[in-house]
């Protein structure tokens, strides 16, 4: 059975998700109870009153509710918590992994390791002369490196099979929903079986 996140870390797992500081996020808490409402960057806390030893709390962002919850006054009271010390749970961790995985980058010095769902633009400097190899799959197939850069950099691509003839040197590329892993040190783009690779009109010099 899921064991059930305590207060603490279910507060520090919401300013880790909605990037606010920890400690401001809790000092907003107790601003909230003593005013009714307290801010908190995009967030707005409201206090909604108490339920025998809990205080209830409701928290948007604009107008959109994103959270309410309960908080035992004995949590509230000790002073000398801080949501910082429980920013190194299991969630908390596997959410951060997840969100680096699947954070957006618009430009190449963006890119990290593990990312998916890339998306770019971006002008093939050169192409290397293809070479026969083996997959994981033991299928034969044609592949092919691509340097391209933008204005903050450069990274091989792999070309496979028809879509090494499809581009050339000096051409301007959209990448839509291409990964970043790292072979041998490298760090390089795949399409996989869901990236796509496509000639594009504009290139900003």
């Amino acid at each position: 059975m899921r064991r059930k996140p305590s207060i603490g870390e279910y507060l520090a797992f919401l300013s880790i998700k909605y990037e606010v500081n920890p400690e401001k996020f809790l000092l907003a808490l107790h601003s909230a109870k003593e005013h009714k409402k307290a801010r908190c960057d995009k967030l707005l806390v409201q206090y909604r009153g108490k339920i025998r030893n809990k205080s209830i709390f409701l928290i948007k962002r604009e107008s959109e509710i994103i959270a309410q919850f309960p908080i035992d006054e004995e949590f509230l009271l000790n002073r000398n918590n801080k949501l910082r010390n429980f920013t190194k749970s299991d969630r908390i961790r596997k959410f951060l992994v997840k969100k680096a995985r699947t954070a957006t980058a618009n430009s190449i010095n963006e890119l990290r390791t593990g990312m998916n769902h890339v998306n770019l633009k971006a002008k093939i400097l050169e192409v290397t002369k293809p070479k026969r190899v083996v997959t994981r799959y033991g299928n034969h197939a044609a592949l092919a490196k691509a340097l391209i850069a933008d204005e903050t950099g450069t990274i091989n691509i792999c070309l496979w099979n028809g879509q090494i003839g499809s581009v050339s040197a000096g051409d301007i590329i959209q990448v839509e929903n291409a990964q970043v892993s790292v072979f041998r040190g490298e760090k390089h783009m795949t399409l996989g079986r869901k990236g796509t690779l496509s000639n594009a009109a504009i290139f900003k010099q």
